[in-house]
């Protein structure tokens, strides 16, 4: 490969994804990575969390690119076998000042599409975690965890598949 038509700096996840589609589209793409390996750097340090979009400002495009990829990933990892899991969480309040603040947060992940969430009672909040202390929480099930290592092996994999390389 003497000459490409793409370069992608970085082999993390977003080095990867972005390789992946390029070479998808029938780009010839060379894919830079310093380190000894993929993923090495700042995605193999990443909570592994998939955000379900709650917290980012109305309107902003990290609310509206938060769901979008957010569906995406669930669709890929379900496609291409990465483990990954739909876990949601809980958000809670452990007095009865904090609860207006769960409202402001329902409300604002409301107003960026998360339609999802559930204010809980503390009794049905318990339910979901026994040795949980709260008096109100918010149910996110479209939150999830993903294995981001193999997530990033796949994406390689992908990338390579249509024609991508390593270097």
């Amino acid at each position: 490969m003497e000459q490409v038509d793409c370069v992608v700096a970085g082999a993390g996840v977003i080095g990867l994804a972005i390789a992946r589609s390029l070479a998808a589209k029938g780009l010839d793409t060379l894919i830079l990575e310093a380190a000894d390996a993929i993923g090495t750097e700042t995605s193999s340090r990443n909570s592994e969390v998939i955000h379900a979009g709650i917290y980012y400002p109305r309107g902003s495009l990290k609310a509206e690119f938060c769901l979008a990829g957010r569906e995406m990933l669930y669709r890929y990892c379900a496609e291409r076998a990465v483990p990954h899991r739909r876990c949601g969480k809980l958000i809670v309040a452990t007095d009865e000042a904090q609860e207006p603040v769960l409202a402001t947060i329902h409300a604002n992940a409301a107003a960026c599409g998360v339609g999802d969430l559930r204010l809980l009672a503390a009794a049905e909040a318990l339910t979901l975690e026994p040795a949980l202390y709260c008096t109100k929480a918010l149910l996110s099930p479209s939150t999830g965890i993903v294995d981001s290592h193999t997530l990033m092996l796949t994406l390689l994999g992908d990338a390579e598949e249509g024609g991508a390389m390593l270097s």
